[in-house]
Protein backbone atom coordinates (compact mmCIF):
# COMPACT_ATOMS: atom_id res chain seq x y z
CA UNK A 1 0.00 0.00 0.00
CA UNK A 2 1.47 3.50 -0.56
CA UNK A 3 1.66 5.88 2.09
CA UNK A 4 2.07 9.38 1.65
CA UNK A 5 4.73 10.99 3.12
CA UNK A 6 3.59 13.69 6.16
CA UNK A 7 3.84 17.53 5.08
CA UNK A 8 4.59 20.35 6.60
CA UNK A 9 2.07 23.23 7.41
CA UNK A 10 3.64 25.03 4.80
CA UNK A 11 3.73 22.32 2.36
CA UNK A 12 0.40 21.87 2.60
CA UNK A 13 -0.93 25.59 2.56
CA UNK A 14 1.47 26.08 -0.98
CA UNK A 15 -0.74 22.34 -2.42
CA UNK A 16 -4.08 23.53 -1.11
CA UNK A 17 -3.42 26.97 -2.77
CA UNK A 18 -2.70 25.78 -5.97
CA UNK A 19 -5.55 23.90 -5.97
CA UNK A 20 -7.97 26.84 -5.34
CA UNK A 21 -6.38 28.93 -7.88
CA UNK A 22 -6.36 26.44 -10.53
CA UNK A 23 -9.65 25.38 -10.00
CA UNK A 24 -10.90 29.56 -9.93
CA UNK A 25 -9.05 30.16 -13.26
CA UNK A 26 -10.91 26.95 -14.90
CA UNK A 27 -14.03 28.92 -13.50
CA UNK A 28 -13.62 31.78 -14.87
CA UNK A 29 -12.86 30.47 -17.97
CA UNK A 30 -15.96 28.58 -18.70
CA UNK A 31 -18.43 31.47 -17.10
CA UNK A 32 -16.37 34.14 -18.73
CA UNK A 33 -15.97 33.17 -22.41
CA UNK A 34 -20.24 33.70 -22.94
CA UNK A 35 -22.43 36.33 -21.94
CA UNK A 36 -24.75 37.09 -19.21
CA UNK A 37 -27.91 35.86 -21.24
CA UNK A 38 -25.98 32.14 -22.23
CA UNK A 39 -24.88 32.31 -18.23
CA UNK A 40 -28.86 32.47 -17.09
CA UNK A 41 -30.11 30.52 -19.80
CA UNK A 42 -30.82 26.71 -19.22
CA UNK A 43 -29.26 24.30 -21.87
CA UNK A 44 -30.64 21.47 -21.31
CA UNK A 45 -33.38 20.49 -18.69
CA UNK A 46 -30.42 18.02 -17.16
CA UNK A 47 -28.46 20.97 -16.11
CA UNK A 48 -28.08 23.80 -14.01
CA UNK A 49 -27.70 27.52 -15.77
CA UNK A 50 -23.98 28.45 -15.19
CA UNK A 51 -24.78 31.12 -13.36
CA UNK A 52 -26.65 28.88 -10.62
CA UNK A 53 -22.95 26.40 -10.62
CA UNK A 54 -21.41 29.77 -10.16
CA UNK A 55 -22.82 30.88 -6.67
CA UNK A 56 -23.46 27.23 -5.81
CA UNK A 57 -19.33 27.06 -5.87
CA UNK A 58 -18.81 30.04 -3.88
CA UNK A 59 -21.85 29.05 -1.45
CA UNK A 60 -20.09 25.64 -0.54
CA UNK A 61 -16.93 27.39 -0.07
CA UNK A 62 -18.44 29.45 2.39
CA UNK A 63 -20.50 26.81 4.43
CA UNK A 64 -17.64 24.61 4.32
CA UNK A 65 -14.30 26.90 5.15
CA UNK A 66 -15.35 30.46 6.33
CA UNK A 67 -18.35 28.29 8.29
CA UNK A 68 -17.53 24.99 9.88
CA UNK A 69 -13.70 25.28 9.60
CA UNK A 70 -12.82 29.33 11.02
CA UNK A 71 -16.41 29.10 12.87
CA UNK A 72 -17.35 32.01 10.99
CA UNK A 73 -21.13 34.02 10.89
CA UNK A 74 -22.41 33.36 7.76
CA UNK A 75 -22.35 35.97 5.25
CA UNK A 76 -25.32 34.83 2.69
CA UNK A 77 -27.80 32.01 4.66
CA UNK A 78 -30.70 33.44 2.91
CA UNK A 79 -29.39 32.17 -0.32
CA UNK A 80 -28.32 28.40 1.44
CA UNK A 81 -31.30 27.03 0.40
CA UNK A 82 -31.27 28.70 -3.16
CA UNK A 83 -28.10 26.47 -3.87
CA UNK A 84 -28.69 23.28 -2.28
CA UNK A 85 -28.03 20.78 -4.51
CA UNK A 86 -30.32 18.31 -2.69
CA UNK A 87 -33.34 21.01 -1.92
CA UNK A 88 -33.56 21.52 -5.78
CA UNK A 89 -33.19 19.19 -9.06
CA UNK A 90 -31.75 21.06 -11.95
CA UNK A 91 -34.89 21.12 -13.93
CA UNK A 92 -36.20 23.64 -11.67
CA UNK A 93 -33.00 26.10 -10.76
CA UNK A 94 -34.02 28.48 -13.23
CA UNK A 95 -37.36 29.00 -11.51
CA UNK A 96 -35.11 29.99 -8.20
CA UNK A 97 -34.55 33.47 -7.10
CA UNK A 98 -30.86 33.27 -8.48
CA UNK A 99 -28.20 35.60 -7.98
CA UNK A 100 -27.19 37.84 -11.00
CA UNK A 101 -24.10 37.17 -12.66
CA UNK A 102 -22.47 40.00 -11.53
CA UNK A 103 -23.33 39.23 -7.81
CA UNK A 104 -22.15 35.85 -8.11
CA UNK A 105 -18.86 36.66 -9.53
CA UNK A 106 -18.94 39.09 -6.59
CA UNK A 107 -20.20 36.55 -3.77
CA UNK A 108 -17.72 34.30 -5.08
CA UNK A 109 -15.02 36.77 -4.84
CA UNK A 110 -15.21 38.02 -1.80
CA UNK A 111 -15.68 34.26 -0.17
CA UNK A 112 -12.91 33.29 -1.92
CA UNK A 113 -11.02 36.35 -0.66
CA UNK A 114 -11.76 35.84 3.28
CA UNK A 115 -10.96 31.68 2.12
CA UNK A 116 -7.22 33.00 1.55
CA UNK A 117 -6.99 34.23 4.93
CA UNK A 118 -8.57 30.96 6.64
CA UNK A 119 -6.10 29.23 4.78
CA UNK A 120 -2.80 31.47 5.42
CA UNK A 121 -3.52 31.45 9.24
CA UNK A 122 -5.40 28.33 10.40
CA UNK A 123 -3.52 25.46 11.81
CA UNK A 124 -3.80 22.46 9.50
CA UNK A 125 -4.21 20.18 12.12
CA UNK A 126 -6.14 19.14 15.21
CA UNK A 127 -9.17 17.84 13.42
CA UNK A 128 -9.90 15.66 10.53
CA UNK A 129 -11.72 18.47 8.75
CA UNK A 130 -8.77 20.70 8.51
CA UNK A 131 -5.50 17.82 9.27
CA UNK A 132 -3.31 17.69 6.36
CA UNK A 133 -5.57 21.23 4.80
CA UNK A 134 -8.35 18.12 4.01
CA UNK A 135 -11.00 20.84 3.81
CA UNK A 136 -9.53 22.81 1.47
CA UNK A 137 -8.76 19.69 -0.87
CA UNK A 138 -12.64 18.63 -0.33
CA UNK A 139 -13.48 22.49 -1.64
CA UNK A 140 -10.87 22.59 -4.55
CA UNK A 141 -12.46 19.05 -5.72
CA UNK A 142 -15.83 20.22 -5.66
CA UNK A 143 -14.98 23.37 -7.76
CA UNK A 144 -13.43 21.28 -10.18
CA UNK A 145 -16.62 18.57 -10.18
CA UNK A 146 -18.60 22.11 -11.10
CA UNK A 147 -16.29 22.85 -13.75
CA UNK A 148 -16.76 19.32 -15.28
CA UNK A 149 -20.41 20.10 -14.86
CA UNK A 150 -20.64 23.17 -16.80
CA UNK A 151 -17.79 21.96 -19.66
CA UNK A 152 -21.20 19.30 -19.91
CA UNK A 153 -23.35 22.14 -20.43
CA UNK A 154 -21.28 23.99 -22.78
CA UNK A 155 -20.94 20.75 -25.10
CA UNK A 156 -24.62 20.52 -24.54
CA UNK A 157 -25.18 24.48 -25.67
CA UNK A 158 -26.07 25.50 -29.08
CA UNK A 159 -24.58 28.28 -31.16
CA UNK A 160 -21.03 29.05 -31.82
CA UNK A 161 -18.17 27.56 -30.20
CA UNK A 162 -17.02 29.52 -27.01
CA UNK A 163 -14.19 27.47 -26.15
CA UNK A 164 -10.44 26.34 -27.51
CA UNK A 165 -7.81 24.48 -26.75
CA UNK A 166 -5.15 23.05 -28.47
CA UNK A 167 -5.12 19.42 -29.83
CA UNK A 168 -4.01 16.60 -27.65
CA UNK A 169 -1.00 14.56 -28.76
CA UNK A 170 -1.24 12.07 -31.38
CA UNK A 171 -1.37 7.96 -30.37
CA UNK A 172 -1.61 4.47 -32.47
CA UNK A 173 -1.99 1.28 -31.34
CA UNK A 174 0.39 -0.26 -33.69
CA UNK A 175 2.38 -2.97 -32.55
CA UNK A 176 0.14 -2.70 -29.01
CA UNK A 177 -1.45 -6.43 -27.60
CA UNK A 178 -5.83 -5.72 -27.78
CA UNK A 179 -5.63 -6.89 -24.49
CA UNK A 180 -3.41 -7.55 -21.45
CA UNK A 181 -3.74 -10.69 -18.77
CA UNK A 182 -3.96 -9.51 -15.13
CA UNK A 183 -2.95 -12.30 -13.28
CA UNK A 184 -5.01 -13.55 -10.50
CA UNK A 185 -4.25 -12.45 -6.41
CA UNK A 186 -4.80 -10.19 -4.18
CA UNK A 187 -4.50 -6.34 -4.02
CA UNK A 188 -4.99 -3.66 -2.01
CA UNK A 189 -7.88 -1.39 -3.11
CA UNK A 190 -8.94 2.06 -2.28
CA UNK A 191 -6.69 4.12 0.70
CA UNK A 192 -6.33 5.28 3.76
CA UNK A 193 -3.39 6.99 2.97
CA UNK A 194 -4.20 9.94 0.44
CA UNK A 195 -5.07 12.82 2.27
CA UNK A 196 -7.50 14.33 0.13
CA UNK A 197 -9.23 11.03 -0.80
CA UNK A 198 -12.85 11.58 0.32
CA UNK A 199 -14.74 8.85 1.92
CA UNK A 200 -16.00 6.71 -0.93
CA UNK A 201 -12.40 5.61 -1.57
CA UNK A 202 -11.49 4.56 2.04
CA UNK A 203 -10.81 2.54 3.42
CA UNK A 204 -7.80 0.48 1.76
CA UNK A 205 -8.76 -3.07 1.93
CA UNK A 206 -7.75 -6.17 0.24
CA UNK A 207 -9.23 -7.83 -2.31
CA UNK A 208 -9.02 -10.94 -4.43
CA UNK A 209 -9.52 -11.01 -7.82
CA UNK A 210 -9.31 -14.00 -10.19
CA UNK A 211 -7.13 -13.75 -13.99
CA UNK A 212 -9.02 -11.60 -16.31
CA UNK A 213 -7.93 -9.96 -19.87
CA UNK A 214 -8.72 -5.97 -20.12
CA UNK A 215 -8.21 -3.55 -23.07
CA UNK A 216 -5.25 -2.00 -23.83
CA UNK A 217 -6.75 1.11 -24.69
CA UNK A 218 -10.49 2.59 -24.83
CA UNK A 219 -13.38 1.09 -27.31
CA UNK A 220 -12.61 3.35 -30.46
CA UNK A 221 -15.12 5.12 -32.47
CA UNK A 222 -14.28 2.71 -34.90
CA UNK A 223 -14.81 -0.17 -33.42
CA UNK A 224 -18.23 1.34 -31.91
CA UNK A 225 -19.35 2.29 -35.49
CA UNK A 226 -18.88 -1.64 -36.63
CA UNK A 227 -21.69 -2.30 -33.57
CA UNK A 228 -23.56 -0.03 -35.15
CA UNK A 229 -23.30 -1.29 -38.59
CA UNK A 230 -24.01 -4.65 -37.44
CA UNK A 231 -27.59 -3.30 -35.92
CA UNK A 232 -26.52 -3.35 -32.66
CA UNK A 233 -29.32 -0.79 -31.58
CA UNK A 234 -32.00 -2.67 -33.21
CA UNK A 235 -30.83 -6.31 -31.62
CA UNK A 236 -32.23 -7.10 -28.37
CA UNK A 237 -30.05 -9.89 -27.68
CA UNK A 238 -27.02 -7.29 -26.57
CA UNK A 239 -29.60 -5.18 -24.14
CA UNK A 240 -30.34 -5.45 -20.36
CA UNK A 241 -33.96 -4.97 -20.34
CA UNK A 242 -33.76 -1.05 -18.88
CA UNK A 243 -31.57 -0.04 -21.59
CA UNK A 244 -33.41 -2.18 -24.54
CA UNK A 245 -36.36 0.11 -23.01
CA UNK A 246 -34.48 3.24 -22.90
CA UNK A 247 -33.28 2.99 -26.63
CA UNK A 248 -36.50 2.10 -28.05
CA UNK A 249 -38.49 4.86 -25.87
CA UNK A 250 -36.07 7.29 -27.25
CA UNK A 251 -35.05 6.39 -30.14
CA UNK A 252 -31.18 6.23 -29.51
CA UNK A 253 -29.29 4.33 -32.27
CA UNK A 254 -25.82 6.31 -31.88
CA UNK A 255 -23.87 7.71 -29.06
CA UNK A 256 -24.82 10.79 -27.93
CA UNK A 257 -24.30 14.15 -30.65
CA UNK A 258 -23.76 11.86 -33.60
CA UNK A 259 -25.81 11.87 -36.49
CA UNK A 260 -25.32 9.84 -40.07
CA UNK A 261 -25.17 12.22 -43.01
CA UNK A 262 -23.51 12.28 -46.77
CA UNK A 263 -22.47 8.17 -45.98
CA UNK A 264 -20.09 9.29 -43.10
CA UNK A 265 -20.79 9.71 -39.11
CA UNK A 266 -20.55 13.69 -37.76
CA UNK A 267 -20.51 14.56 -34.48
CA UNK A 268 -21.07 18.09 -32.53
CA UNK A 269 -18.33 19.06 -29.91
CA UNK A 270 -18.65 22.48 -28.26
CA UNK A 271 -19.98 23.60 -31.23
CA UNK A 272 -18.38 22.60 -33.97
CA UNK A 273 -19.81 19.68 -36.29
CA UNK A 274 -16.81 17.16 -37.36
CA UNK A 275 -16.47 13.99 -39.04
CA UNK A 276 -16.36 11.37 -35.61
CA UNK A 277 -12.40 10.46 -35.68
CA UNK A 278 -12.27 6.66 -35.55
CA UNK A 279 -9.26 6.38 -33.59
CA UNK A 280 -10.39 8.15 -30.30
CA UNK A 281 -11.90 6.76 -27.41
CA UNK A 282 -16.01 6.80 -28.29
CA UNK A 283 -17.56 9.39 -25.86
CA UNK A 284 -21.04 10.54 -25.02
CA UNK A 285 -22.61 6.65 -24.50
CA UNK A 286 -24.19 5.21 -21.76
CA UNK A 287 -23.64 2.30 -19.17
CA UNK A 288 -26.37 0.48 -21.50
CA UNK A 289 -24.87 1.28 -24.55
CA UNK A 290 -21.30 0.10 -22.67
CA UNK A 291 -22.57 -3.13 -21.65
CA UNK A 292 -24.46 -3.68 -24.96
CA UNK A 293 -21.34 -3.13 -27.05
CA UNK A 294 -19.72 -5.46 -24.77
CA UNK A 295 -21.92 -8.20 -25.16
CA UNK A 296 -22.15 -7.63 -28.92
CA UNK A 297 -18.11 -8.35 -28.72
CA UNK A 298 -18.29 -11.72 -26.70
CA UNK A 299 -16.96 -9.59 -23.45
CA UNK A 300 -18.19 -7.75 -20.53
CA UNK A 301 -17.54 -4.62 -18.73
CA UNK A 302 -14.39 -5.17 -16.32
CA UNK A 303 -15.67 -4.84 -12.66
CA UNK A 304 -14.65 -2.05 -10.51
CA UNK A 305 -12.28 -4.52 -8.63
CA UNK A 306 -10.72 -5.59 -11.86
CA UNK A 307 -10.33 -2.12 -13.13
CA UNK A 308 -8.43 -0.08 -9.85
CA UNK A 309 -6.20 -3.98 -10.11
CA UNK A 310 -5.17 -3.13 -13.58
CA UNK A 311 -4.57 0.78 -13.05
CA UNK A 312 -2.89 0.51 -9.42
CA UNK A 313 -1.38 -3.07 -8.95
CA UNK A 314 2.44 -3.74 -9.63
CA UNK A 315 2.96 -7.31 -9.83
CA UNK A 316 6.68 -6.99 -9.16
CA UNK A 317 6.36 -5.24 -6.14
CA UNK A 318 2.64 -6.54 -5.06
CA UNK A 319 1.50 -2.62 -3.99
CA UNK A 320 -1.10 -0.54 -5.56
CA UNK A 321 -0.02 2.45 -6.75
CA UNK A 322 -1.19 6.37 -6.41
CA UNK A 323 -1.16 5.79 -10.37
CA UNK A 324 -0.75 3.52 -13.14
CA UNK A 325 2.63 4.81 -14.25
CA UNK A 326 3.96 5.03 -9.93
CA UNK A 327 3.30 7.71 -7.09
CA UNK A 328 3.82 11.05 -8.99
CA UNK A 329 1.59 13.56 -9.70
CA UNK A 330 -0.11 13.64 -12.95
CA UNK A 331 1.72 15.31 -15.80
CA UNK A 332 0.79 16.34 -19.59
CA UNK A 333 3.17 13.42 -20.73
CA UNK A 334 1.15 10.88 -18.42
CA UNK A 335 -2.67 11.70 -19.04
CA UNK A 336 -5.06 13.71 -20.58
CA UNK A 337 -6.59 15.98 -17.95
CA UNK A 338 -7.80 19.38 -16.61
CA UNK A 339 -9.47 20.14 -19.87
CA UNK A 340 -6.30 20.56 -21.46
CA UNK A 341 -7.23 19.78 -24.59
CA UNK A 342 -11.41 19.54 -25.83
CA UNK A 343 -11.07 15.98 -26.22
CA UNK A 344 -9.67 12.82 -25.93
CA UNK A 345 -6.31 11.54 -27.10
CA UNK A 346 -6.55 9.15 -29.94
CA UNK A 347 -6.12 5.06 -28.26
CA UNK A 348 -2.49 4.41 -27.59
CA UNK A 349 -1.75 7.54 -26.32
CA UNK A 350 0.11 8.52 -23.24
CA UNK A 351 3.03 5.63 -23.74
CA UNK A 352 4.17 7.27 -20.29
CA UNK A 353 0.84 7.18 -18.87
CA UNK A 354 0.72 3.21 -18.44
CA UNK A 355 0.52 0.73 -16.19
CA UNK A 356 3.05 -2.01 -15.16
CA UNK A 357 1.52 -4.63 -17.03
CA UNK A 358 1.64 -2.16 -20.57
CA UNK A 359 -2.60 -0.96 -20.26
CA UNK A 360 -2.85 2.84 -21.26
CA UNK A 361 -4.97 5.62 -20.90
CA UNK A 362 -6.57 4.64 -17.55
CA UNK A 363 -6.37 7.79 -16.22
CA UNK A 364 -8.09 10.86 -18.29
CA UNK A 365 -9.25 10.92 -21.84
CA UNK A 366 -12.68 9.31 -20.64
CA UNK A 367 -14.49 8.11 -17.96
CA UNK A 368 -14.88 3.87 -18.17
CA UNK A 369 -18.49 2.76 -17.08
CA UNK A 370 -17.38 -0.28 -15.08
CA UNK A 371 -19.95 -3.56 -14.70
CA UNK A 372 -21.04 -2.57 -11.11
CA UNK A 373 -23.07 -0.79 -8.26
CA UNK A 374 -22.20 2.25 -6.55
CA UNK A 375 -21.32 0.41 -3.15
CA UNK A 376 -19.35 1.58 0.37
CA UNK A 377 -16.12 -0.40 1.02
CA UNK A 378 -16.06 -2.71 3.84
CA UNK A 379 -15.61 0.24 6.69
CA UNK A 380 -16.86 2.68 4.81
CA UNK A 381 -17.40 5.92 7.16
CA UNK A 382 -19.33 8.63 5.57
CA UNK A 383 -17.55 11.94 5.88
CA UNK A 384 -17.84 15.05 6.58
CA UNK A 385 -21.21 14.68 5.35
CA UNK A 386 -23.45 11.60 4.46
CA UNK A 387 -25.04 13.32 1.24
CA UNK A 388 -21.48 13.21 -0.56
CA UNK A 389 -21.75 9.36 -1.04
CA UNK A 390 -24.01 7.68 1.25
CA UNK A 391 -27.28 8.46 0.03
CA UNK A 392 -26.34 7.49 -3.41
CA UNK A 393 -25.02 3.57 -2.67
CA UNK A 394 -27.36 0.90 -4.22
CA UNK A 395 -28.23 -0.21 -7.61
CA UNK A 396 -29.65 2.81 -9.26
CA UNK A 397 -26.10 4.16 -10.02
CA UNK A 398 -23.14 2.34 -11.90
CA UNK A 399 -19.52 3.19 -11.41
CA UNK A 400 -17.17 5.17 -13.72
CA UNK A 401 -13.15 4.96 -12.98
CA UNK A 402 -10.10 7.23 -14.75
CA UNK A 403 -11.61 10.87 -15.30
CA UNK A 404 -11.89 12.02 -18.72
CA UNK A 405 -10.11 15.36 -20.41
CA UNK A 406 -12.60 17.52 -18.44
CA UNK A 407 -11.24 16.24 -14.98
CA UNK A 408 -8.96 18.17 -13.00
CA UNK A 409 -6.28 15.84 -11.32
CA UNK A 410 -6.62 16.78 -7.92
CA UNK A 411 -10.39 15.06 -8.75
CA UNK A 412 -8.67 12.28 -10.21
CA UNK A 413 -6.77 9.11 -8.65
CA UNK A 414 -6.58 5.79 -9.08
CA UNK A 415 -8.78 5.30 -6.05
CA UNK A 416 -11.29 7.99 -7.42
CA UNK A 417 -14.75 6.80 -7.53
CA UNK A 418 -17.16 9.10 -9.94
CA UNK A 419 -21.15 7.17 -10.42
CA UNK A 420 -23.95 8.27 -12.63
CA UNK A 421 -26.78 6.87 -13.66
CA UNK A 422 -26.68 3.80 -16.33
CA UNK A 423 -28.80 6.06 -18.43
CA UNK A 424 -26.73 8.89 -18.41
CA UNK A 425 -25.25 10.20 -21.81
CA UNK A 426 -24.20 13.66 -22.05
CA UNK A 427 -21.39 12.85 -19.32
CA UNK A 428 -17.62 12.57 -21.11
CA UNK A 429 -17.99 8.58 -20.51
CA UNK A 430 -16.32 5.68 -22.44
CA UNK A 431 -15.71 2.30 -22.05
CA UNK A 432 -12.93 -0.82 -22.38
CA UNK A 433 -13.74 -4.33 -22.09
CA UNK A 434 -12.28 -7.47 -20.50
CA UNK A 435 -13.31 -11.25 -20.38
CA UNK A 436 -12.02 -14.01 -18.12
CA UNK A 437 -9.20 -15.80 -18.96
Amino acid sequence: MTETPVATDDVLRKRALEALNTARARTRLLTECVDDRELTAQHSPLMSPLVWDLAHIGNQEEQWLLRAVAGRDPIRPEIDSVYDAFEHPRAERPTLPLLSPAESRTYASDIRGRVLDVLEAHPLHGSPLVDSAFAFGMIAQHEQQHDETMLITHQLRRGPAALDAPEPPGGGTAGLPAEVLVPAGPFTMGTSAEPWALDNERPAHHRHVDAFFIDTTPVTNGAFQAFVADGGYTDERWWAPEGWDQIRRHDIGAPLFWRHEGGQWLRRRFGVTEPVPEDEPVLHVSWYEADAYARWAGRRLPTEAEWEKAARHDPASGRSRRYPWGDEDPTPERANLGQRHLRPAPAGAYPEGASPLGVRQLIGDVWEWTAGDFLPYPGFAPFPYREYSEVFFGPGYKVLRGGSFAVDAVACRGTFRNWDLPVRRQIFSGFRTARDA
